[in-house]
């Protein structure tokens, strides 16, 4: 068995470092790098042992589906890097999303979110859940606290956001979503798969649960997808305890265990494993954990330079006489700059949104004229990538749908890699000259 990293050392660790070390300490004569456990089973000696695996009266493993020393060992490294009592991997980021809020939402339940969020989620909230008796209210982020007030009904259950918007580029204002999900007594979940810890650590701010695609920054290479939720332990259940009865009263198909009581802090965190993994089973393989891990050594150092290569791209766009607009935090006229300088104060992220003089047909004429950037669905990888989500993730949706969705038509999503900065700008000019 693999021994999670938890001394007391991490604490005086830096984000940067707590990126190479945090997660899984080798002993003497034991692999530097993380070993992949490519085994679906875990033997043991007597049928009790067992027995108590299954009853949750023990901590080990038993088959992989539940949990895996290196999926818990890349889990414990992102939890420390939020700052979280602990973290459960999924095979995708869709699937940590719908993880994080099924885990405390039924049939005949709400959630409350921002409709400034990637389309995929924005679906699964709007659409899917709706399958499974659970409304939500999509809500302008920059409304008022009254107005977020509004949204909210006695069985609303949580509320969720980006700290950085897919693909819009907005920031998130953490505190203020914080307090009003707390007036009603409800949990904060913030998507910070733009931001990443390195940049912005949400539970700082009041937030009580993270999720993330580790399939953009996290990786950084394209390689594997999956996605993470993260709790801080912090949110109380038992003062709520008549609106999250998954959690502060028996769970049967465990012998009557009640979670809160049983586990405390990491209550919410084991009923999505014993419960919501165990049934719906959306686990990331082993080998996707560990190319995981990989890339999460090098993510202070990538992010650095994709924010600094996005901040001077974004810089010759907003000058560029083609280019009609331009979103992008770290400008000091874009509207969430103030937002971005309060809880972003070492950087954002490598995403770009603007637009350009025309139409539909001369954002596809400038993407087709590029000679480097790759055209890609893909977002947030050591490549530039770019993408006109109305042409393309979003082509269902009509400009107005685009609009409510907090798109605009003409957006085009530039993901900034580590390229050379001066071959991504020679790249985007020659393109631009194009149309």
């Amino acid at each position: 068995m693999l021994d999670i990293y938890t001394t007391n050392m991490l604490k005086d660790l830096k984000v940067a470092s707590l990126c190479v070390r945090a997660g899984y300490e080798p002993k003497n004569g034991e692999p530097v790098e993380l070993p992949i456990i490519q085994s679906t089973t875990f033997k043991y000696d007597n049928s009790e042992e067992m027995a108590m695996l299954f009853d949750l009266k023990k901590e080990g493993y038993f088959y992989t589906r539940l949990q895996n020393p290196t999926n818990d060992a890349v889990a414990e490294k992102i939890a420390e890097l939020e700052g979280g009592v602990g973290a459960v991997l999924t095979s995708s980021g869709q699937a940590a999303n719908f993880f994080a809020v099924i885990n405390i939402l039924g049939a005949g339940d709400h959630i409350v979110s921002s409709n400034e969020i990637y389309g995929g989620t924005f679906n699964l909230f709007g659409v899917t859940l709706k399958k499974f008796g659970i409304d939500c209210t999509f809500v302008d982020p920059k409304a008022s606290e009254e107005e977020l007030q509004a949204a909210f009904r006695p069985n609303t259950k949580a509320m969720f956001g980006e700290m950085i918007s897919n693909p819009g580029v907005s920031v998130l204002d953490i505190e203020k979503f914080v307090r009003v999900a707390h007036r009603n007594g409800v949990p904060l979940i913030v998507d910070n798969t733009f931001a990443t810890p390195v940049n912005c650590r949400p539970f700082e701010w009041g937030a009580d649960i993270v999720t993330h695609s580790t399939t953009k920054y996290m990786d950084g290479l394209a390689c594997q997808v999956g996605g993470a939720v993260v709790d801080s332990g912090n949110f109380d259940w038992e003062s709520h305890a008549s609106k999250f009865p998954g959690l502060t009263t028996p769970d049967m198909s465990y012998h009557g265990l009640t979670y809160t009581k049983s586990f405390g802090k990491k209550a919410y965190l084991t009923k999505m494993v014993a419960q919501i993994m165990r049934d719906l089973g959306s686990i990331p393989a082993p080998m996707n954990s560990f190319i995981l891990n990989l890339g999460l050594q090098t993510l202070a150092v990538r992010m650095k330079q994709h924010c600094a290569n996005a901040m001077a791209v974004a810089k010759f766009l907003s000058a560029d006489p083609h280019v009609a607009w331009v979103r992008y935090p770290g400008l000091p006229d874009d509207p969430d700059h103030a937002l971005a300088q309060k809880y972003l104060p070492n950087g954002s992220c490598g995403v770009i949104a603007f637009g350009l003089k025309g139409n539909r047909d001369t954002a596809i004429k400038f993407m087709d004229s590029l000679r480097m950037i790759n055209i890609a669905t893909h977002v947030a990888d050591a490549r530039s990538c770019v993408l006109h989500p109305a042409s393309h993730t979003h082509r269902q949706l009509s400009d107005e749908q685009l609009r409510e969705a907090g798109i605009a038509p003409d957006l085009i999503r530039l993901s900034v890699g580590i390229e050379d900065v001066s071959d991504i700008i020679k790249d985007i000019e020659q393109g631009l000259q194009e149309i």
